[in-house]
């Protein structure tokens, strides 16, 4: 199980990365773009079996006995030659934008054939031109398998360029028994007995999308009164201390120890919280909650392309990705996944298939929705109102 404090959809720190983006944007069009016919390298794949994949930490599955050793890395190595050099180095998404950003801007190979990072950056690297193309035709997997909810988001209409690695859900956590009462919408949060028992994720595109359909905004096309009237709420709430603090993943620990009663959470949290503790609740609010990804995208001029490809399509095998969903326990992007964990031999690993915050039932995924990401002019406006109100 994933050690809670640490957070793979990492706060955005001021403007970070968005603020480099801004500046290599002039007109509205960017600077650094990379056309589709210039970001292809020389492949290497056929004379070097290998690859190099970056990842983030406790992100994968790992032997029981020796955590070094990951199992279906090591399958894949033996299924095909190709060996992984598998480095866990990605610990912020605005980190990791800015060390690579350099090479890309200049049309150099970054060192890296596969990546994963939240789709919100991943639709920078995608704006950019920084993301190659995969062969669609080389990954019958992925074609056949990829959860139809995240086959195409604005960003990347038909996923050509990026593939899910995991998925989640950001909704509401809260102490059912503390609390003394259910919460079923969004518009729970502002209730009087929660005053200073409330947190909120301080990252903007982590935060915005929930807070906006509990205004009922259709976050697949909201606007930017949309997003002013949601900073208007939470600037209101502030201002009664009704929000006790704005956090990245730590909001589990205030959680636990009862310092707060509810709180903006992840799904994949969630089901280590409630194994910790049965009074915490997990929900998907009435008005919906948005369903996120993490992806895997091949940057300009990676050496190994092909192999990378390999990769990507043999995660997507429903074994191989039962194997990582009963590992890492966020929402698996291979439905067919969940018949092979059904059918598992052991009981604890056979009631994952069962755990809707993994494998999603309908009810649940009609009220997820993939929310649009902030484009780069409007986050130049964006971001400094949210920074401002959380204190970034």
């Amino acid at each position: 199980m994933p050690e809670l404090p640490f957070s793979r959809r990492a706060a955005l720190r001021g403007l970070g990365a968005a603020g480099l983006l801004a500046a290599l944007t002039g007109c509205g069009v960017p600077a650094a773009y990379v056309p589709e016919d210039r970001r292809q390298g020389q492949d290497l794949s056929e004379q070097e079996r290998s690859l190099a994949f970056s990842n983030w930490p406790l992100y994968i599955d790992t032997d029981d006995e020796d955590e070094e050793k990951r199992p279906t890395l090591d399958a894949f190595t033996e299924k095909t030659g190709i060996a992984v050099r598998y480095t866990e180095e990605i610990n912020d998404n605005d980190e990791f934008f800015g060390k690579v950003s350099p090479a890309l801007m200049n049309h150099q190979a970054t060192g890296h054939d596969l990546v994963v990072v939240s789709d919100w950056m991943a639709a920078r690297f995608v704006h950019l031109g920084w993301a190659q193309k995969m062969d669609r035709s080389a990954q019958a997997n992925v074609a056949k398998n990829l959860d139809p909810q995240l086959r195409s988001p604005a960003f990347d209409q038909g996923r050509l360029h990026t593939v899910p690695w995991q998925s989640g859900i950001t909704g509401i956590a809260y102490n059912r028994k503390a609390l003394g009462r259910e919460i079923k919408s969004v518009q729970d949060l502002w209730h009087p007995d929660l005053a200073g028992k409330v947190t909120l994720f301080s990252g903007l595109d982590e935060s915005f999308a929930l807070l906006m359909q509990g205004n009922g905004t259709d976050t697949t096309r909201w606007t930017e009164a949309d997003f002013h009237r949601m900073c208007d709420q939470v600037e209101s709430m502030v201002k009664k201390k009704h929000i006790r603090r704005f956090t990245g993943n730590d909001y589990t620990s205030d959680l636990g120890k009862g310092d707060v009663l509810a709180c903006q959470a992840y799904s994949g949290d969630a089901i280590q919280l409630k194994a910790d503790n049965p009074d915490i609740e997990f929900v998907v609010p009435e008005e919906g909650a948005e369903l996120w990804a993490e992806s895997l995208l091949i940057p300009n001029l990676a050496r190994h392309k092909t192999n990378a490809e390999a990769l990507v399509d043999y995660y997507y095998d429903p074994a191989v990705a039962a194997e990582l969903a009963a590992a890492v326990n966020y929402v698996c992007p291979v439905p067919a996944a969940r018949e092979v964990l059904a059918a598992s031999p052991d009981k604890k690993t056979a009631e994952l298939a069962q755990n809707p915050l993994i494998f999603p039932d309908d009810d649940m995924r009609k009220r997820l929705v993939v929310a649009r990401d902030i484009s780069s002019a409007e986050r130049r406006t964006f971001a400094p109102r949210w920074n401002a109100i959380v204190g970034l």
